[in-house]
């Protein structure tokens, strides 16, 4: 059946036989999120949910190295330092509300995480149905670089993951591969690139025939270079206090270890509020009863961290100057306070919280 296209600029909404079909069209920026692209996909999803002639909803990227390469963190900067977030926290509410959108959606979603799939693009892939790596993709959550947190549901999706992969992930935002995240089971099918324009067409003709189809097309991956790692992951990433990590990366360096090593590297570029907020997130997404309250408890993190220094400094050292030079406030873990960490955790005013749609 001949696609009927309705567009936006920078997402195609359309319907594909029986799928409706949202194509992130932001290349120059990687696909990455404005408020103005979460909106459209909050439209076209609302309007899908009880339309009978669409059975299934496929979320891809329309060209360049996407999948998505995470929120628009530049506006969220200017709105941190020129309308005391405003901006940024509305930009927040509605996109976490996507991303329960898609979580608690009636139909099946499938997303293709062919390529660069960060931050707020783990956001809207992380909630679907069906994840598709494929050689392309790299999925990372990096906030840690830029004073954030790994946010849109990272404290759900992190926290479930095996042994302390999530809390390694949050902290270093290192990246994984596609056959890296079906292993990890951040993906649930491997895919060839070559392979996609066939498989979208099948699904379109096809929607009740998505398990089959993505497993005829599945291939076994290559080797998975992370599962080398699990024991010393697991190991000095036991702990949920950021201290205790470091110093157990440096007794496994000092023994040796060239992985503690470049890890314990790597630690040390990182905001220590970010990664110690992260170890609280990720340990309290567990007592959270359901996907939305999670989103509740992040909301409330990000409308804080927002206009902390941090993240204004974070940004400007990676995506402003591009000097990869940020100076922290606090510049080390053993300055960032308990209750620094509980008041940005704290419930905010009660017309203030996010509520899903």
């Amino acid at each position: 059946m001949t696609a009927e296209a309705v567009a936006t600029e920078e997402v195609l909404v359309r319907r594909e036989g029986a799928t409706g079909v949202l194509s992130l069209n932001r290349p120059r920026a990687i696909h990455a999120l404005n408020l103005g692209m979460v909106r459209a996909m909050t439209q076209a999803l609302l309007a899908w949910r009880d339309d009978p002639a669409v059975a299934l909803v496929v979320i891809d990227h329309a060209e360049g190295r996407g999948f998505c390469a995470g929120g628009d963190i530049a506006m969220m900067r200017h709105s941190a330092l020129s309308d005391g977030g405003a901006e940024g926290r509305r930009f927040f509410f509605e996109e976490y509300r996507l991303n329960h959108l898609i979580l608690t959606y009636p139909k099946p979603v499938v997303t293709f995480m062919d390529g660069i799939t960060m931050g707020g693009g783990v956001g809207i892939s992380g909630p679907a149905t069906y994840r598709i790596a494929t050689e392309a993709t790299r999925l990372a959550m990096p906030e840690s670089g830029i004073g954030l947190f790994p946010d849109v549901g990272g404290g759900w999706y992190l926290s479930r993951l095996s042994g302390r992969l999530g809390q390694y992930l949050a902290l270093t935002g290192a990246r994984l591969d596609g056959a890296e995240c079906l292993w990890a089971g951040l993906a649930t099918h491997y895919l060839p690139s070559s392979a996609l324009a066939e498989v979208k067409a099948e699904l379109a003709a096809r929607p009740d025939e998505i398990t089959a189809i993505l497993h005829r097309h599945s291939v076994v991956p290559g080797d998975v270079k992370i599962a080398a790692q699990v024991g010393e992951i697991d190991r000095t990433f036991a702990s949920d206090s950021y201290e205790t990590i470091l110093g157990e990366l440096r007794e496994e360096a000092g023994r040796g270890s060239e992985w503690a090593g470049a890890t314990l590297a790597t630690l040390h570029t990182k905001s220590p509020q970010t990664c110690k907020v992260a170890l609280r997130q990720l340990r309290d997404s567990l007592d959270c009863e359901d996907f939305a309250a999670n989103m509740a408890m992040e909301y409330r993190i990000a409308s804080r961290v927002l206009t902390l220094p941090d993240f204004a400094e974070g940004v400007r050292a990676v995506i402003i100057d591009k000097d990869n030079a940020p100076q922290w406030t606090p510049s080390t873990p053993e300055e960032v306070s308990e209750d620094a960490i509980d008041a940005i955790f704290a419930p905010l005013p009660a017309n203030e919280e996010w509520t899903p749609l």
